[in-house]
């Protein structure tokens, strides 16, 4: 019957000594407010406060209710302020590609500056099927680039990246400007250790135009690299990733059809997606990302395949 606001115009009416000057201070009308308490009264029975009474005095009923004002509106106060403190002591990430590992442990380092008192726990071992340990409460974040419908996981867009075809300088594709998938009929693919259903290049480039070239897996980005300089096969990478193996002249990359554009998102449970440390981290890692990597953009910018 009675609400909160009830209680806080009380307060104010208390701390004001007038009608008048409480509505200012609540902003409302004073005939608004007179009505507001003209029709709790008649719901409870009783007066609150005697009208035209300088200052304006309480009756008993009222002063009962003024001290529960002052009891419960700190306590509610209290518990919102408690609520926005960061009562997550533990950050457990997980991520679903290889490469993100590159720009992950700097950002982490900048997390930990902001945020000493959480821990990171980072999940490498369920580096390629974390979102089910996620839906289970075993992770509380996991950086992927696939969203699975109907999984009770709320995706949160980080930044849009290119994944390029990675070459050979004196591989023959390395003469083409426009890579087509007909162009990788014939070649040997190197991708990480997962299923080529996860793989962009395979799902938006390669499987609709019914091109299906040899795969071989490499679970590592260094020694990937090193195969593709050998002309031991092609690989398609986030251009970030090989940027400075091409500043090198170990690689060349080229342009996938018109652009192949994958986004990266922060995958945390349904309902959690406020908690102030996952929205901290989130921030900062995004932030990193923009000033540190010359080939992401922001999610605006793209039509993407996911």
């Amino acid at each position: 019957m009675i609400e909160l606001k009830h209680l806080r115009t009380l307060q104010s009416l208390c701390n004001t000594g007038s009608l008048t000057a409480a509505a200012a201070q609540l902003h409302q009308t004073q005939s608004a407010l007179s009505h507001q308490f003209n029709d709790l009264e008649q719901r409870l029975g009783f007066r609150l406060f005697v009208r035209k009474s300088h200052p304006l005095r309480f009756t008993p009923q009222g002063k009962i209710f003024l001290l529960l004002a002052e009891q419960v509106l700190p306590q509610i106060q209290q518990a919102l302020q408690t609520c926005h403190e960061p009562h997550q002591k533990t950050l457990r990430i997980a991520i679903e590609c290889h490469s993100c590992i590159q720009w992950l442990t700097p950002a982490l380092n900048t997390f930990r500056q902001t945020w000493p008192q959480v821990v990171i726990d980072f999940k490498s071992g369920l580096t390629f099927d974390p979102q089910p340990s996620l839906q289970q409460g075993e992770l509380d974040m996991v950086l992927t680039s696939d969203i699975l419908p109907h999984s009770g996981l709320h995706y949160i867009p980080m930044f849009d990246f290119e994944v390029r075809l990675v070459l050979a300088p004196d591989h023959p594709l390395a003469q083409i400007e426009h890579i087509s998938p007909a162009d990788l009929a014939e070649e040997v693919l190197m991708i990480y250790p997962v299923q080529r259903q996860r793989l962009d290049i395979w799902r938006y480039f390669l499987q609709p135009a019914g091109i299906d070239p040899a795969l071989k897996s490499v679970d590592n980005t260094l020694l990937l690299i090193q195969m593709v300089s050998a002309r031991m096969g092609i690989a398609a990478l986030p251009h970030w990733v090989v940027e400075s193996f091409e500043k090198q002249g170990l690689i060349v990359t080229k342009t996938l059809g018109k652009g192949l554009w994958g986004r990266l998102y922060a995958a945390v449970r349904n309902g959690e997606q406020h908690q102030p440390v996952l929205q901290a981290f989130i921030r900062l890692a995004c932030q990193h990302t923009w000033e540190h990597l010359s080939f992401v953009s922001d999610i605006a910018h793209h039509t993407h395949s996911n």
